[in-house]
């Protein structure tokens, strides 16, 4: 393994390629397929609701098995241990909220975003607006954790170690997913993101037999080489590597928590999958079966995470190009050769291209439904408009993620991602679960929740060890961090819910009896739900 890091590439560049490629245009051939469907509005945004359950519980494991799980969550359970097993059972356990409390109501409440849902008894165009606002905030911190993923595996399959280089390849993947998105809708994204889903689970399901088979299927076998492979010693297998050094470090694992557990029912992305099934049963069957998906998944990042420190070891993979995450590649390249290791790096080019297309259609579509056609134009978009816009602000938004990506490049993904949770926990949920569940709450607590949730949030984000200050910070010489947790979701997560009755109390507006007649009896029954 040494002589192979020495080297610089992993494996062979160029079969790395030739079987990305492959892939890419296998997506690219379905996406081109299905676009000729795409001939309303509800086409381009939710795939005419035409999805099963259990396909689109496939597409929203897609969405939610990025980057950040395959490379961020492997390399943190391979340096850290059991503290980075954390990221998986926060990012599993969150599903819980989904599941219980929002997919049948969304469903049946909205159409196409999240503006639906809590602008329905709400004044539209503010509250519409201020949703946008949020989803395109969550969207971007999001984006740039997928892309600092693909700068890592750039540096590590392709020998490209030059940040110009490793800026071109992520305009290259930033132009493959805007093609997704322009072309495909979400019919075409879903069916990539099923693509993705099924070859990334098969994947680490056969990445963790073998592992394990070469420790005659003996997990204990497996830990105790992981322990002499890794510099902590027998601090993996026990909390505290990581985050129980301190009291600090013990309250940034906290947040982290909430965070990972809170923020996954507010993802725009996410809620948005909910329409593209016809009915609520089938929303619900979505999150069953996602739900499952995802703890073959984590389970298996165990298994890689713990058999990457025991075969390649952590000082190699700190050391190597993109640091933690390439934990995963890496291991891929000592079991199976450059043929395994071109294969999962294709699979996490694909899981990239997948999620970041997902996010850029979010984003798009609120912009588009939320502020162009129902603020702008006041509900009465000329026809054909509204897709149009989303469309050109795909194009913007996927630029700005280029960008961002190359910004971010070397940060650890999984770390990125749980801030884009701690927003979407700020300035979302409360919202959500307001407007759901209690009937006096009124447009003013929906602007004070989601305005002040998310302006906490990201004041909290700048100025901690995330921006500066850290030797992992983004800005790097300077230090301007005065909030020291990594994750500010112990902090603005519960500001959010407390402003959202401050300002609900403080409105002058009523709410409206009739309304919240209707949005109750929808969001239960289902009746009058499009």
């Amino acid at each position: 393994m040494t002589s192979y890091l020495a080297d610089g590439a992993a494996g062979e560049p160029v079969l790395n390629v030739t079987i990305f490629v492959a892939i890419v245009a296998v997506t690219l051939f379905v996406v081109y397929r299905v676009s000729s469907r795409n001939t309303t509005t509800a086409d381009y945004y939710a795939a005419g609701s035409a999805f099963s359950g259990l396909q689109n519980g496939v597409a929203l494991s897609g969405d939610y098995l990025s980057a950040a799980s395959f490379l961020g969550i492997a390399g943190a359970i391979a340096v850290q241990g059991y503290d980075g097993f954390l990221f998986s059972i926060g990012f599993l356990v969150a599903w819980l909220i989904p599941l219980l409390l929002i997919a049948e109501r969304v469903r049946n409440t909205g159409r196409f975003t999240m503006g639906d849902v809590v602008a329905f008894r709400m004044r539209q165009r503010p509250v519409r607006a201020a949703a946008a606002n949020a989803t395109l905030v969550i969207s971007a911190f999001y984006m740039l954790a997928q892309m600092a993923g693909a700068g890592t595996l750039v540096a590590l399959l392709l020998d490209v170690h030059t940040s110009g280089g490793q800026a071109l390849v992520i305009a290259v993947v930033g132009l493959i997913m805007i093609f997704y998105v322009l072309v495909g809708g979400m019919k075409g994204t879903t069916w990539v993101q099923i693509i993705k889903a099924t070859l990334l689970l098969t994947c680490v399901i056969m990445m963790s037999v073998f592992i394990l088979g070469k420790f005659g299927f003996s997990l204990s076998s497996l830990l105790e080489r992981a322990v002499q492979g890794n510099t902590l010693g027998e601090q993996i297998l026990d909390p505290g590597a990581r985050y129980g050094k301190t009291g600090t470090t013990k309250l940034d694992f906290v947040s982290l928590a909430l965070a990972l557990v809170l923020g996954t029912g507010a993802l725009p992305h996410v809620l948005m999958r909910f329409y593209t099934v016809p009915d609520a049963y089938q929303a619900r069957r979505s999150v069953v079966s996602a739900t499952w998906a995802m703890v073959l998944f984590y389970l298996s990042t165990l298994i890689i995470g713990y058999g990457a420190s025991a075969i390649v070891g952590s000082r190699e993979i700190v050391t190597a190009p993109g640091g933690e995450n390439s934990a995963a590649p890496l291991l891929a390249y000592a079991i199976g050769g450059t043929v395994l290791l071109a294969v999962i790096a294709a699979i996490a080019f694909t899981t990239i291209l997948a999620v970041v297309a997902g996010l850029t259609l979010t984003a798009s579509a609120s912009f588009a439904h939320d502020v162009y056609a129902n603020v702008m134009k006041h509900g009465r978009p000329a026809p054909g408009t509204e897709v149009r816009v989303a469309r050109l602000t795909a194009l913007v938004v996927g630029g700005l993620s280029i960008i961002g990506g190359i910004l971010a490049l070397g940060q650890n993904v999984a770390s990125l991602v749980a801030l884009a949770f701690a927003v979407a926990a700020s300035a979302n949920l409360p919202t959500i679960l307001y407007t759901l569940f209690w009937r006096r709450f009124n447009t003013t607590g929906t602007l004070y929740s989601m305005y002040g949730g998310l302006t906490i949030c990201l004041v909290l984000i700048i100025f901690s060890p995330v921006f500066s200050g850290a030797p992992t910070s983004i800005i790097k010489g300077v230090d301007f961090h005065l909030f020291p947790l990594s994750n500010p979701g112990i902090v603005s997560i519960p500001l959010s819910f407390l402003l959202g009755v401050i300002g609900t109390l403080r409105g002058k507006d009523e709410p409206d009896p009739a309304r919240s007649d209707e949005l109750e009896v929808r969001s239960i029954t289902g009746i009058r739900a499009s």
